[in-house]
This record gives C-alpha cells, structure tokens and sequence, in this order.
C-alpha cells in the first residue's frame, strides 16, 4: 500500500529490480514510494550476499518490536469504561493535591485506591499511569514516608504496594479546607465503580472518614476507640429513653465510671458526633437526649407537634 510500511511482497519486487539492475528511484517509482524509502531499506537490511526479501521482512518484524512493546490493555472492571476510570482517577488526584499532597503522589495513591485488591506493582502503576519508573518509585517513597502506602514482598523480588484499611486513621487529620470535596469526589467514585466493588467500599469509607473529620477532627486528636466509646453512651440514652446519671450509664454499660464521664465530655466537646441529636444534662448530673433545636425550624417544629384530638381522627 503506497505511504504505509513496506510489505514482504514489496521487499521481493525490491530484490528481483535490485537483481535486474534497476536503481532506487526506478523502484521506488514503481512502488509508488519515495527514493529514500527504498534506499534506507536496502541499505538497513542488506548483508554480504546483497539484499534479501525473507530476511529484511524478518529484521523489520524485529525492530517494529523492539519500538513499540506490546502495551496488555487493563479490562474494564465491571463494565466500566476506562476513559470513566482514567478520568476519576486524575479528578481526586487533583483534589487530593489541594489538601497538600504532590501531584505524582495523589495519581499513585488514587490508582492503588481504586484498584479491586487495593495494590500493585510497580509495573502496573507504570502501565496505568503511563509515567516513568522513576516516578513511580519516588512516589511510592514519599506515600510510605507519611504511612500512606506500605510494601508487600511477593514471591520472587516482585513488590506489591497495598493501602491498609487504617490508614485513614493515621493520615490527613488537618482540615485544609478541601476535605469536604474530597468526601464528594469519593461518594461520585462509588457511582462510577459501585458501591458493591472492592473500590466502591473503600471510597465509602474515605468518604465517611473525610466528612467526619472535615467537620469535626481539625487536630481534635479524636481515636477510634473514644469515638466508639460516645456512640455506645448515645445509643444507651437512645435505648433508655429516659435521662441516666453518670453512675447509672457506667453500671449498665459495665464501665469503669471514668469511662462512662469521659464518653460524655467528648459528646460535649464534639457536638457532631451525636448529629442530629444533642446531649443535655437535665437536673441531679442526668443525662438526656433531645432532637438538636437547629435541624429543624419552628415551623417545622410546630407542624410535627400534633393534639390528642387531631391523632384520633386521623385513625381509621
């Protein structure tokens, strides 16, 4: 095909003009081809017996190799398209770069985040990315120095790098102000993976975990222990549906009455741990929960507050 690459019955008719006496411009004008197009393929792939056309055609297939490996397409998990898949990975890397993090950095975080085991290899972020090695290695350094992303040694020296299910407790407890779109970008991803896929449940959790601390961790030094501790104190209140002294909560909760109180002061302090309820202490050192008064306006208020009278003749 005249413009396009040379085929192996091109490199025959070149051989038997060759052998004939004909010149490169001759050829090529019968090829339809450039004189340099000829020339260089004689020149590149002859040898001392002269031109032949089985073995340029094989040194050709060689070097057509050598330039361009052969590239394994990643499939698209779920159906999903890859551009969908590219795309999100570069938009909550970019948001990720505002809350601090360097752009090679969040592009790796994010791939590894949203791969189905939750690692790769360094060839597979090269293959993803289509980045450098290099790139990827340092990367990798700067994601493990802050406890990010961690090795895991495979057979042979293949290295697998994982993000363990922790690490949003060890990782960006600074609010900068991005964390609020960060917990967005993540809810979107769970529409584009699904919420049933490996990655859909760990951005579930990046979401959660980036809206909490958004708006409340801000360097509150909150641990998960203490957070589980205050939830179990609302639910005790909640279950009883009647205000509970300190002593009371701690003897049905088995606790140590330090632990009941110290629950209690972080409701206190951390108002949006009880959201959309409040914790008050209503006479004697009670303990009781009502509705949080800015939920709901008074109109609002007012309309849910329904007579004896008006409940009876709804009945039917």
């Amino acid at each position: 095909m005249p413009g396009g690459r040379l085929t192996h019955e091109n490199r025959r008719q070149i051989a038997i003009w060759l052998a004939d006496g004909l010149g490169y411009a001759e050829i090529a004008r019968r090829l339809g081809r450039p004189t340099s197009t000829i020339s260089r393929e004689v020149a590149r792939n002859s040898a001392r017996d002269g031109y032949l056309a089985d073995r340029a055609q094989q040194a050709a297939g060689q070097r057509a190799r050598r330039r361009r490996p052969v590239q394994v397409p990643e499939p698209p998990a779920d159906g999903r398209p890859d551009a969908s898949v590219r795309g999100f990975v570069e938009r909550f890397a970019t948001l990720l770069v505002e809350t601090g993090l360097p752009r090679m950095p969040a592009r790796v975080f994010v791939c590894l985040l949203t791969s189905d085991s939750g690692g790769l290899t360094s060839a597979e972020l090269v293959r993803r990315l289509q980045v450098s090695p290099a790139s990827v290695s340092k990367a990798i350094g700067y994601l493990e120095a802050i406890e990010l992303v961690r090795r895991m040694q495979e057979a042979g020296r293949r290295e697998r790098y994982v993000i363990d299910d922790d690490v949003w407790l060890r990782a960006f407890k600074a609010d900068t102000g991005a964390h609020a779109e960060v917990a967005a970008a993540a809810r979107h991803g769970i529409e584009i993976f699904g919420a049933g896929t490996p990655a859909g449940t760990r951005l579930g959790q990046m979401a959660q975990f980036f809206t909490w601390i958004s708006e409340q961790m801000n360097g509150s030094g909150l641990t998960d222990a203490v957070v589980r501790d205050a939830l179990t104190v609302l639910a005790a209140l909640v279950y009883a549906a009647r205000p509970l002294t300190v002593d009371e909560l701690a003897t049905a909760l088995n606790w140590p009455i330090q632990r009941a109180a110290g629950a209690l002061d972080t409701i206190s302090r951390r108002p949006i741990l009880s959201d959309p309820l409040t914790v008050e202490q209503v006479g004697r050192g009670a303990y009781g929960i009502t509705p949080r008064p800015d939920r709901l306006s008074s109109a609002q208020r007012d309309a849910l507050i329904v007579s004896p009278r008006s409940t009876r003749g709804t009945r039917q």
